[in-house]
């Protein structure tokens, strides 16, 4: 995909979504009543230009009278790493370099192995996803409220968004939910993480490509 396509990728996308989430009579990202999740697809190379053209969107949706919380998975992943003790990760450490001398994959799965629940897990960083919206809805404006899940990038190659998602299901108050995806579109209701995992099918939600 050449950079000028993917840049409209990036434009059609945002401005779908908006349209969308701004609909007379409230938002219409999903078309099922009781799940109010989405995913915006965008090429991984555009990250930075999705951030912009994102944070324009909020800046347009917070003047309109909307109350908007940004939530990055990568920040939340690394608050846990920081929260376990240093022998802790010092032992994962060792051993994932152990391993990796031995070939880049053992190390690489051990990781996976060990941090993946932190991730996709019941009690990973959905449950901090839950907490920052229930930090969220006393303060917020009715009926027009987002939640938008940054950063995902940031969690390859230990992400499979439809485990995230499942543990979410509700627990968000039906507040309409965005996760932001690099990757590829495969099919109707088929993702591939940052266009290298294996692809998943498990999707739901409304799918922005």
């Amino acid at each position: 995909m050449t950079n000028r396509s993917s840049a409209s990728a990036v434009d059609r996308v945002v401005s779908a979504l908006k349209t969308d989430l701004m609909a007379k009579g409230g938002s219409k990202i999903s078309t099922m009543r009781n799940y109010q999740f989405a995913i915006a697809v965008y090429p991984p190379d555009r990250e930075f230009e999705m951030r912009r053209k994102l944070q324009q969107m909020q800046d347009e949706l917070q003047a309109a009278g909307w109350s908007v919380l940004s939530i990055s998975l990568l920040q939340l992943f690394i608050d846990r790493l920081k929260s376990k003790s240093p022998q802790v990760l010092e032992r994962l450490i060792a051993m994932e370099k152990r391993l990796a001398d031995k070939t880049s994959d053992r190390g690489l799965n051990y990781l996976k192995e060990k941090l993946t629940p932190e991730v996709e897990g019941a009690d990973g960083i959905a449950q901090d996803i839950i907490r920052k919206i229930n930090e969220f809805m006393p303060n917020a404006i009715p009926d027009k409220k987002l939640i938008l899940l940054s950063r995902a990038g940031g969690l390859y190659p230990f992400f499979r968004s439809s485990g995230l998602l499942r543990h979410l299901d509700g627990k968000t108050s039906n507040l309409p939910i965005v996760l932001l995806y690099p990757g590829d579109r495969q099919d109707v209701s088929s993702l591939s993480f940052m266009g290298e995992q294996t692809t998943d099918r498990d999707y739901r939600p409304r799918i922005y490509s």
